[in-house]
């Protein structure tokens, strides 16, 4: 069969870039291994963990209202119940993302290993596909730390935790990334004893320092964190697993019934023999593109995880949305990164858009930085939830280079700095919004605010004022 464009992958990123081909007229194959379209975030990654960070922070919320309201509450999480709410939310998103719906957009769904013949074509057990333009949207995978034993003791990954019945006494969880903080702070909630075991000085590396250092602190609260910590090896008994780690320079031994790997993610770009038709990947395995996402292959693309660029379901529909008109209708498109949010959902949630303080004072002469502590803002006082802060950060003409915030909700209240940061908005914009008393995004009007504060009442500003009262008087 001859195709206009074949996409490899059923993911957030294969299925944007497969409908939007297909919604152009481009005669598109969608070739998935897996039985069922979704990809990782579907299965094993956004949604089920997701659903299983609610159904923890529900659990946890009861006995914490119980405890504050003169309540009384027992008793033990029953992870099947647990469980069955993560399949539930799973299968009604899957039937957003079923065969049939594709297959009514004109694209035919084909399941099975793809794998090259040429740079081409594409076999797919005995069928061969021929596709004008090619969509690596292969997604990735966890990547297991070479550590002594740790593949003989075994291990619990994003990709079966969610398939637990039986609550885990004790979890060990390696990686101090998002997946590992969320998932350690839900099994936390639910009642299991978490040791965190993170490299570096702090979790979260990729957040701003101040973040870090507030969520280290509310999260150890719950669960024990150990950081500059390295295993030396793990060993499996019959019902517990013996962890050797080093935290400066001393050697301990840490006990637990289950492990959790969240060491980061390997670009699934091995078994598509790739090195055979001249993509080129790195030594990591993540295929190299440019800002077209164009591989060293030029009519073959790379979307999502496998190029390694941004690791996010959404980054993956903006990289599938751009490739269509690159790769279907031949016009200039690059992809851009400046605008792109993420958010780590602990419980207060962590927002990230852009360069952090120490980033922009490396590539920023003058900056300004703006901070609002959410126990000044009165929703927040309402809801007893003042732990945390929003912060700003802009050149020296308030034009936003990085937004942080960490607090409940913050993925939802900060979106209108998205917005502006998108649209060439400066921080100052941001203040001359009407925020709704009293809602949680008050808080960026706080900030915000502080922007003018330091603008009009410092410097000569307020003495041309002065002058023009009386003059007025």
């Amino acid at each position: 069969m001859e195709y206009d464009v074949i996409v490899i992958g059923g993911g957030s990123g294969g299925l944007t870039a497969a409908a939007g081909a297909a919604s152009f007229g481009a005669k598109t194959a969608l070739i998935e291994k897996e039985k069922a379209l979704g990809g990782d975030c579907l299965h094993a990654g956004c949604v089920p963990s997701k659903a299983f960070i609610a159904a923890a922070n529900k659990v946890y919320s009861a006995k914490k209202a119980a405890a504050a309201f003169g309540l009384t509450s027992g008793g033990k999480a029953d992870m099947k119940k647990v469980m069955e709410s993560v399949q539930r939310a799973i299968a009604v998103i899957q039937e957003h993302d079923d065969d049939e719906r594709f297959e009514s957009l004109g694209i035919d769904v084909i399941h099975g290993e793809a794998v090259f013949v040429s740079s081409h074509e594409v076999s797919v057990g005995d069928n061969i596909l021929k596709g004008k333009k090619i969509i690596l949207a292969t997604g990735s995978r966890p990547a297991i730390p070479d550590i002594d034993g740790i593949r003989d003791s075994g291990y619990l990954t994003n990709r079966n935790v969610f398939n637990l019945e039986v609550l885990p006494e004790s979890l060990a969880v390696i990686g101090g990334g998002p997946i590992g903080v969320e998932l350690a702070q839900a099994f936390s909630r639910l009642g299991t004893q978490v040791t965190l075991i993170e490299r570096s000085s702090l979790p979260l590396s990729k957040e701003d320092d101040e973040i870090r250092e507030t969520a280290a602190r509310l999260l150890s609260k719950e669960f024990t964190i150990l950081t500059e910590a390295a295993i030396e090896s793990v060993s499996s008994f019959e019902d517990r697993k013996e962890l050797v780690i080093r935290q400066n320079d001393v050697l301990k031994t840490l006990e637990v019934s289950h492990i959790l790997v969240a060491a980061g993610r390997k670009p699934n770009s091995d078994g598509l023999k790739l090195e055979t038709i001249g993509v080129e990947c790195d030594e990591k395995g993540a295929v190299k593109v440019n800002r077209s996402m164009q591989t060293s292959v030029p009519h073959i693309f790379a979307i999502g995880d496998v190029n390694g660029n941004q690791l996010f379901t959404h980054a993956a529909g903006l990289e599938g949305k751009g490739v269509v008109q690159k790769a279907v209708l031949g016009l200039p498109h690059t992809v851009k990164y400046d605008s792109m949010p993420w958010v780590t959902y602990t419980h207060p949630e962590i927002f990230h858009l852009g360069m952090t303080e120490d980033e922009a004072r490396k590539n920023h002469r003058d900056i300004g930085v703006y901070k609002a502590l959410l126990n000044e803002v009165d929703r927040f006082i309402a809801e007893d939830e003042t732990e945390g802060f929003v912060k700003i950060i802009t050149d020296k003409h308030g034009a936003i280079l990085g937004a942080h915030a960490i607090g409940e909700g913050a993925g939802d209240w900060m979106q209108p700095v998205v917005y502006a940061s998108q649209l060439g908005k400066k921080i100052g914009d941001l203040s001359q919004m009407v925020y709704p008393y009293p809602n949680r995004a008050a808080a960026v009007q706080k900030t915000a605010d502080l922007y003018w504060r330091e603008k009009l009442f410092s410097g000569i500003v307020p003495k041309l004022t002065e002058k023009w009262i009386k003059v007025k008087r």
